[in-house]
């Protein structure tokens, strides 16, 4: 019998029981190919049609209009900080970038190697604990293109509401919360998602973006930096990651069975309605790093009140079989993960150990 675990980690992170289950079934032979999915040749029928079933519920369950492209590349989101400004930030034009934690700050530094790229809002002077305010008369309509980060999961903050960047096009880095609940992507120039915290292992990125902007996209660059090549040869210009894609194809059909995103969404605000409130009853054993406005409903961060108290509590936590609630270095403390994938069970667990280690403790 396999040891119970509840996986809090920030990314790979937890991903639903059922989809790692089917993926066991069919691992040594797949759609009665005889092979693995990941033996399977990329130009093949049989891979095919995973591909285009992972487009279509990722189609679906995020209502994408008609006028964007789904891309799967590789790299990351890490290497979308940089393929962003090499194929749409043009000579003449500015990149602006609003500053809510590490990811922003590694984006902007990648789109400076590439051209003007500027800061709009931060909230660093406070340590990332809110998402900045975005005044709307400081939006220069010449703007190539304004970035945000939706969720931090460093620092466990979240936009609640997406900034009007009017005719400029806004785009989003939503590798920590996309599809987590429901969202109007027709604000958005262009989403992407690293898929390794709520759409499947690591591996596979999730690129969409509005057909104009890859029209109008630079093609000096080389060809497999181009957004217009991947789209072309609908993600098949060279060999794509065909597991990740097979799991992501699984996780996005989970999720439609527990509702799609406004299911999801109703679960996950649950578990984050737990641990805050444990937070908060805790008459200050336990600190958010967050500010309430802004707090994540995917990264919950808390502080004890001292190291020797934090060193105690992930200790016990650990032997209790409570997975990855380290802190980052950047805020200290606790850290826990609840992604889509995460169970309800997991936080009511989490839960009561936090009240069980306070009465302790206190």
């Amino acid at each position: 019998m396999s040891k119970q675990v509840f996986n809090f980690n920030a990314g790979p992170s937890a991903l639903p029981k059922p989809v790692l289950e089917k993926a066991q079934e069919e691992l040594l032979n797949f759609g009665d190919s005889g092979m693995s999915v990941m033996e399977l040749s990329h130009r093949s029928k049989t891979y095919e049609a995973v591909h285009q079933e992972a487009k279509s519920l990722l189609t679906e369950l995020l209502e994408i209009p008609d006028n964007y492209e789904i891309l799967f590349l590789q790299g990351g989101a890490s290497l979308q900080f940089s393929m962003i400004p090499m194929n749409l930030l043009k000579e003449g034009k500015t990149a602006s970038f609003v500053m809510s934690g590490s990811w922003s700050e590694k984006a902007l530094k990648e789109a400076q190697l590439v051209g003007e790229a500027k800061i709009l809002s931060s909230s660093k002077d406070e340590n990332y604990r809110s998402i900045p305010e975005v005044n709307s008369s400081e939006i220069n309509a010449n703007d190539a293109y304004i970035h945000i980060t939706s969720n931090n999961t460093i620092f466990g903050t979240q936009w609640s509401t997406y900034p009007d960047t009017k005719d400029v096009p806004l785009i989003a880095d939503m590798s920590s919360d996309i599809l987590s609940r429901p969202i109007d992507v027709s604000k958005f120039g262009m989403i992407y998602a690293g898929a390794q915290k709520n759409l499947g292992p690591s591996g596979v990125t999730v690129v969409i973006i509005r057909k104009d902007l890859l029209e109008s996209a630079n093609d000096q660059i080389p060809t497999i930096l181009r957004y217009q090549t991947h789209a072309k040869a609908d993600s098949l210009y060279h060999t794509p990651p065909t597991f990740a894609i097979y799991m992501l194809r699984n996780v996005l059909q989970w999720v439609k069975d527990q509702g799609g995103a406004s299911g999801i969404a109703q679960t996950n605000a649950k578990k984050a309605q737990l641990l805050y409130a444990t937070i908060d009853e805790s008459n200050g054993f336990y600190t958010g790093h967050a500010t309430n406005e802004s707090r994540s409903h995917m990264n919950v961060t808390f502080t004890l009140q001292s190291e020797e108290l934090t060193k105690s509590f992930l200790s016990e936590a650990a032997e209790k079989g409570f997975v990855g609630l380290g802190g980052h270095r950047s805020v200290g403390g606790c850290r826990a993960s609840i992604y889509n994938a995460v169970p309800l069970e997991a936080c009511e667990a989490l839960r009561a150990f936090m009240v069980e280690f306070q009465n302790k403790h206190a």
